[in-house]
Parts: structure tokens; sequence; C-alpha cells
């Protein structure tokens, strides 16, 4: 195509045509995938098996540890693949190599940074998106809202499966409709409702909590410190990553609060989850700002993440007491300074 004839075309029928020339296709989520990376990967799959692909793979990288995702994959059988590198660097002239929900090699998964990307579909705010295929939306609610769209806007209809993983992912990023949304998200459910099985929606909403992911909000409650109306806490060392967030949304909870920022030791990583309401503040840009120095972090403006390496406090101590009450230094000063908050205050 010339680039003016593609434009022309619609952004469905553009994946359409690529998906049609090619004979697999391979989905990599990004690390400690959550249900808008697992439904947006499960929507791309089905979308390619009506085009005519046989040979689809998902792979991830990292846990799947909050309970949500966990029964999301059990429930509905998403058939998932442990990342392999070879499966990336050696797959067939024809084949595709996809992301969704995230948005370059290197960042967040486990591609080696000078992959060749094939398609990018992803709804947080990066620059410099490079593949064969670019949808990326940074004022859509969820990348699940773009699949389903193209699901709809294609000749194909969803099975109970896969419409069920997209309003539950919709759900989910946007908790409950209430954040993020947009009027996308609302037609996008409406459309999903007439396909999906409520009963397991309902099911995926309220699975068991592990007493990690209890003993991990617990600590985030405890050691909560506030400012204003800004609230950091840390959890010290847990193996629920996915309590982190969690722990963040719980604490928005608590009156006068706006912003609340969670981190803890998860393995050998610092990760930090934040939430904030306050429209003076993109907690995207502030962890990125944080953090960008010593490890990965970005997102939208009312919710974040990040990772930083222990490679600059591991050298200090192997107790993890000890360990955690510089971390705590470091990193809450660098939240400070990102917010503009004087410690004095």
């Amino acid at each position: 195509m010339t680039p003016d004839t593609e434009l022309s075309v619609s952004g469905p029928q553009r994946l359409w045509d690529l998906l049609d020339d090619s004979e697999t296709l391979t989905v990599v989520c990004h690390d400690n995938p959550d249900p808008d990376c697992l439904a947006s990967a499960v929507g791309l799959g089905t979308i390619a098996a009506a085009a005519g692909i046989d040979e689809r793979h998902i792979l991830y990288s990292g846990e799947i540890s909050h309970q949500q995702n966990r029964a999301l994959v059990n429930l509905l059988d998403i058939e998932l693949e442990p990342f392999r590198i070879d499966m990336v660097r050696n797959r067939p002239p024809d084949g595709l190599l996809a992301l969704v929900d995230h948005s370059i090699a290197g960042e967040n998964n486990r591609i080696p940074s000078d992959t060749d990307i094939d398609i990018v579909i992803d709804h947080h705010p990066v620059e410099d998106v490079s593949a064969r295929f670019v949808d990326s939306q940074e004022t859509v609610g969820a990348t699940a809202t773009i699949l389903t769209e193209y699901v709809r806007a294609l000749p194909m209809e969803p099975s109970p499966r896969v419409a069920t993983a997209l309003l539950f992912a919709i759900r989910r990023e946007t908790l409950d409709f209430l954040r993020g949304v947009t009027s996308r998200e609302y037609e996008a459910a409406a459309y999903l409702h007439e396909y999906c099985e409520m009963g397991l929606v309902r099911q995926l909403s309220n699975p068991a909590v592990s007493s990690a992911t209890v003993d991990t909000i617990s600590h985030a409650i405890e050691n909560r410190r506030v400012t204003g109306s800004v609230l950091i806490s840390q959890v010290g060392r847990t193996s629920e990553r996915d309590a982190l967030p969690q722990a963040a949304d719980y604490l928005m909870n608590l009156e006068g609060i706006e912003t609340a920022i969670v981190f803890g030791l998860v393995e050998n990583t610092i990760q930090i989850s934040a939430r904030s309401t306050d429209s003076r503040v993109h907690m995207g840009a502030v962890l990125h700002d944080a953090f960008d120095d010593v490890g990965s972090a970005g997102g939208h403006r009312e919710m974040a993440g990040g990772t930083v390496g222990l490679g600059i406090f591991s050298g200090y101590t192997t107790d993890d007491k000890q360990l955690m009450g510089i971390v705590d230094q470091v990193i809450s000063a660098r939240l400070r300074k990102a917010l503009n908050i004087d410690d004095e205050t």
C-alpha cells in the first residue's frame, strides 16, 4: 500500500489485511500481565483465527499472581506459554509478532530491544512506537475496548469466552466504569453483553483472596504516611506483586486522600503502584520523573506503576528489615521531590 492508500483504510481492515497475509501470530504480553493485557491477547488471537491464522501463541513473563488474573486464565482456559526467546527471534518470514497493552520491545517485557515488531495495540501514553501496524490510543480507557471495536467492525462475532474476557477486562481496567472511562467503554460493554456469560463475569469479579494479599494490604495500611492529600506507604517484602495496586486502590478510599503510592520488595526488585484523582497530578509523569534514571516507570494520569532494580541498594545489607529502611528513605524522597512535597511540610 502507498501511504495515501493506507490512510484511507480503517484500522480494523488494515489489521485484517496484515493478518490475512500471514500464517503465524505470536502475541507477547507485558511482564506480569493483567486482565486488560490477557483479554486483549485473546481478542487479537480470535481475530487472527477468523482471518485464517491457525498457529497462534500467547507468551508471558513474570507471574500470574493476582487472584483475578489467575481466575481469568483458569475459568476461561486461556492458553499461555512462558516467554521463549527463540519464538521471537526465529519466527518464520510470514510470522507476525504482536504487543498488546504495551508498545516497546525491551520495556516491561523480555523481548530484545532491537527486535522488529509487527503489531502494536495499546492505550498507554508512549512515544516513538515502531511497528508495521500501530494503534496506540491514550484517550481510551482500556486496550480491550480497542480490540472489542475491531471484533465488532470485522466479519466475525466473539465467542462467549472471548466476550467474557474482554468485558471483564474493561470493567477491571476502569474500576467498574469509575476510572478513566469514556463513552467507548460503555459502547463496547453493551456490545459484549449480548455475547458474554454474566455468571462468569460475576465469578471473576469476586475471586478468593489469598492470606498473603491480605497481609500486604494490612502492611500498607499500617505503614502509611500522609502529607496533605498524598499518602505514601511501603509493605516490606511480599510475594504478592499484584497486592500493591490492590493496596493503593484500597487506600484511595481514605477520607481526604487524592494520591496513594504503595511500594515493596518483590524478589530482586522494588515494585511501585500509584493512584490519583488529583487533577493537578499526572501519576505516570510523576513516576517517570522520579525513577526513569534507575528503573522503568510510567502510566496514565490516574494510575501508574514502576519497577526499580535492587542494584543500587543490594550492596548495603542482606537483612530485609535494614534494606527496606534504606529503600523506604530513597524511594519516598524521590516521590516527594517529584510531587513537589516539602520534607518539612
